[in-house]
């Protein structure tokens, strides 16, 4: 590792060097590792989101494999809490972010009208932190054991007493640096949206998804610092005998759940919220019609996001915090449904008398509804402390938020993929493999935790690798692992139409598929490196179906034709995330924390030089733009 290390070194020192870049820069592969691209960046985060999904999805084979039997012995003990923990780690933090993140990095800028983000420079930084942090949390498997504490860590489960291998430290520095990455990529959301709109994109006038990105964003802003803070407290208990967490030391354990679950919960509408703004954005489209009570959808989501921070307790009702605290957020998680009912009554009344089309996207979009329908009403259930007191800890609340997470974000972000691929990519997927894909996942995914609501109310607890026979619970376990299949074949699916659009199908995708109503269907697919010729004069909401109402082919432009400016792309940003993988992996080593400093060293290294980094970015030139319109036609 120390050769590694220094020739990482010799990297960063020697990349300084003009010539040295010159030699490597025009490597496609190196366009894409330095690039600040907004498109680009989204579309890396949205494919390392994919791999972490398939690879968090084979974790779920394995756990339902092993219920499928009573006394089944294939996966026992450590192996299945290791299993379960990564599954549920990797689900949230390394698959349903970057690929939220990765439609809001491509998406975003282009519907309110901008060139970029508004630091494209820490989007690059945001993205390969986070994939460092991935990363050092799957080699786990490989060097000395992936963390086996739950994907939620509950000391004093997580503490070296019980966890004695390195496991439990893959989690906590590899979730520090990805989360890093995470928070950079909620600020950057939160400045591009506040200060990049084009002339006449007032917030009213901002399409849905971009308003659910706001709010989520902002969520993260406040969310992430009590994770953060928590997985430090943790990483000096476990690698400098602090005593924070063990309560034998006069710790408290109870203080982990509050970090962790003011964090936890509002990551439940981080990924949810842009899920509900895809879906405004598809059903909308696919019905031919404004998007009934925007205004009000607009106040529910923001209302969601502000009581999403008051409901944290809910998780905690078994703990002992007695009755008046578990009645405040009793109520405060019923009254939480209030905005979300608003929001489903909204996209039916948008589907009433519109000229439906099943695409492949709506069809994902109305298997939304009612799905997440189901997850809502089971957590109204839960928000009940009396009544949580008997589901707590059992398989009734995996099916809840099996139903919330996989029933409304995955579903939403197939959603997305469908809809918005031909504008990431200028291909389009193919329907009828989509549609299969559709069934075979739909029918899967309720025939696999529809039946663990019966688990849950039958007695079978959750996060255990076998069961009692002659219960009552092996014909579920059985019918929930046969839903296993369905839910791998629309996935596989979902791959052969990946790669059949990538690489066999020749055809362009048009600018304009689905016929939308927002301002990124307006430039070609894929679009532009500077995706507006000229800014957009945005006049009235659904801003390109104003102007097609109007008879105009295209947008009324704010500015006269120029020069336009761009970013220059950088090495930084994957020599500091290198940095902190060395750093990482450094600690985690313990004993010896040399390589831990020395990636800091690194990373200081990086800030150093880009802080005296004098850039002043290139020019776009209108005969350059004028050309690229001519290829496009």
């Amino acid at each position: 590792m120390v050769v590694v290390a220094l020739f990482l070194a010799a990297i960063v020192l020697g990349g300084y060097n003009k010539n040295f870049l010159e030699r490597v820069k025009g490597s496609t592969v190196w366009d894409w590792m330095t690039t600040v691209d907004h498109k680009k960046i989204g579309i890396m985060y949205f494919m390392s989101g994919i791999v972490f999904f398939l690879i968090g999805g084979l974790e779920a084979i394995l756990i339902r494999l092993q219920l499928m039997v009573p006394a089944n012995d294939l996966f026992v003990g450590d192996i299945y809490n290791q299993i379960l923990t990564m599954h549920g780690t990797t689900m949230i933090f390394l698959a349903a972010m970057p690929l939220l993140f990765g439609l809001m990095n491509v998406i975003v800028p282009l519907q309110i009208g901008a060139r970029d983000v508004a630091f494209p420079f820490l989007n690059s930084l945001g993205f390969w932190f986070f994939t460092a942090g991935g990363i050092i949390l799957n080699l786990s498997w490989f060097f000395g054991g992936a963390p086996d504490a739950g994907w939620t860590s509950y000391v004093s489960l997580a503490l070296n007493e019980y966890s004695p291998g390195p496991g439990v430290d893959y989690y906590v520095l590899g979730l520090q640096i990805s989360g890093i990455g995470s928070l950079i990529s909620g600020i950057n959301f939160l400045a591009t949206i506040i200060n990049m709109r084009t002339p006449g994109m007032t917030l009213l006038r901002m399409p849905l998804f971009t308003w659910t990105t706001f709010v989520a964003s902002a969520l993260l802003l406040f969310a992430m610092p009590a994770l953060t803070v928590g997985l430090l407290l943790l990483m000096f208990d476990r690698l400098f005998g602090a005593n924070f967490f063990d309560y034998t030391m006069g710790g408290s354990s109870v203080l982990w759940e509050h970090l962790f679950w003011i964090f936890g919960h509002p990551e439940v509408y981080i990924v949810i919220l842009p899920a509900f703004g895809i879906l405004s954005e598809i059903i909308s489209t696919f019905s031919k019609k404004r998007l009934f009570g925007y205004t009000s959808m607009v106040f529910a989501t923001v209302l969601i996001g502000f009581l999403g921070f008051m409901v944290w307790v809910h998780h905690m009702f078994t703990v002992g915090l007695g009755p008046v605290s578990n009645s405040i957020f009793a109520v405060a998680t019923m009254a939480i449904g209030v905005p979300t009912g608003i929001k489903v009554f909204n996209w039916l009344f948008t589907m009433w008398g519109g000229e439906i089309r099943f695409t492949t996207a709506m069809l994902w979009a109305v298997g939304f509804i009612p799905t997440f329908v189901v997850g809502g009403m089971t957590g109204v259930m839960l928000a009940v402390p009396p009544a949580d007191f008997q589901y707590h800890d059992s398989y009734f609340v995996v099916a809840h938020f099996h139903y919330v997470l996989v029933g409304g974000t995955v579903f939403g972000i197939f959603a997305a993929a469908f809809y918005w691929w031909p504008k990431m990519f200028g291909k389009m997927l193919h329907e009828g493999l989509g549609k299969f894909q559709f069934w075979t996942f739909f029918i899967g995914f309720h025939l696999t935790f529809f039946p663990q609501h019966f688990l849950g109310l039958f007695g079978m607890p959750r996060r255990v690798f076998t069961y009692q026979a002659n219960v009552g619970l092996e014909s579920i376990n059985m019918l929930s692992t046969i839903g296993v299949i369905g839910m791998t074949l629309g996935t596989l699916a979902f791959g052969i139409n990946i790669y059949r659009s990538l690489f066999i199908d020749k055809t362009k995708a048009p600018a304009d598929p689905w016929n939308g109503r927002t301002l990124e269907w307006a430039i070609s697919s894929p679009p532009p490196e500077y995706n507006f010729a000229q800014l957009p004069l945005v006049r009235g909401y659904d801003a390109l179906w104003v102007e097609k109402e109007a008879g105009k082919k295209e947008l009324t432009p704010a500015e006269p034709l120029g020069s336009i400016h761009m970013p220059s792309s950088s090495y930084l940003p994957l020599v500091m995330a290198i940095g902190v993988f060395i750093s990482g992996m450094g600690f985690i080593a313990r004993g010896d924390y040399s390589m831990g400093i020395f990636g800091l060293i690194i990373l200081g290294i990086a800030m150093f030089m880009r802080s005296f980094e004098v850039d002043h970015g290139y020019h776009i030139e209108p005969e350059e733009i004028e050309k690229d319109k001519g290829v496009d036609a």
